[in-house]
């Protein structure tokens, strides 16, 4: 982990989702996010900032496949092949939600947060999110330890630290 992205890892939500405001306000760019496993916990952390409205639209919380077809564009095809939790998803997810938005960045997430629904090849706390525009998408994933509050806290915090990060880098 980079000395920026420990330093992240140590602010409380809102503290991460102040700074994400200001980086959003300072270059002009408006952001959204699409979720399935955190329930709207992302939206809820970026809209506990002051101001929040000057970059922050629209969120979506798509916990079904028919969901994420019907709001998102994720092609029933993708589902079918490579499961909600997958690479494929969250990317689709991601380009959906900014292109439904017309926000310039997003990100998306789906897991399995427990205490159910894990498997050998997903097991709890296998977590994918991206993170993009309306073009494409960049994921990765993570396994995070602990019971499914746990779990949905540490996706939330990574999807504020990874837009924080992509925004400083513009």
């Amino acid at each position: 982990m980079s000395h920026s992205a420990a330093n992240l890892a140590n602010l409380d939500l809102a503290t991460l989702a102040e700074r994400l405001g200001r980086l959003c306000r300072d270059r002009g760019v408006a952001i959204t996010c699409a979720e399935s496993c955190t329930g709207g916990g992302v939206a809820s952390a970026i809209t506990s900032a002051d101001g929040c409205s000057d970059y922050f639209e629209t969120g979506y919380v798509t916990y079904s496949n028919a969901a994420k077809m019907r709001l998102l564009g994720v092609a029933e095809a993708l589902l079918d092949t490579h499961g909600a939790v997958s690479r494929e998803v969250v990317e689709a997810m991601a380009v959906g939600a900014c292109r439904d938005s017309g926000a310039d960045l997003g990100v998306a997430i789906s897991g399995v947060a427990g205490p159910g629904g894990g498997s050998a090849d997903k097991p709890v706390g296998t977590v994918w999110l991206a993170w993009g525009d309306d073009t494409a998408a960049e994921a990765e994933c993570l396994c995070y330890p602990g019971d499914r509050r746990a779990v949905r806290e540490q996706a939330v915090r990574e999807a504020l630290v990874g837009l924080v990060h992509r925004l400083e880098a513009r």
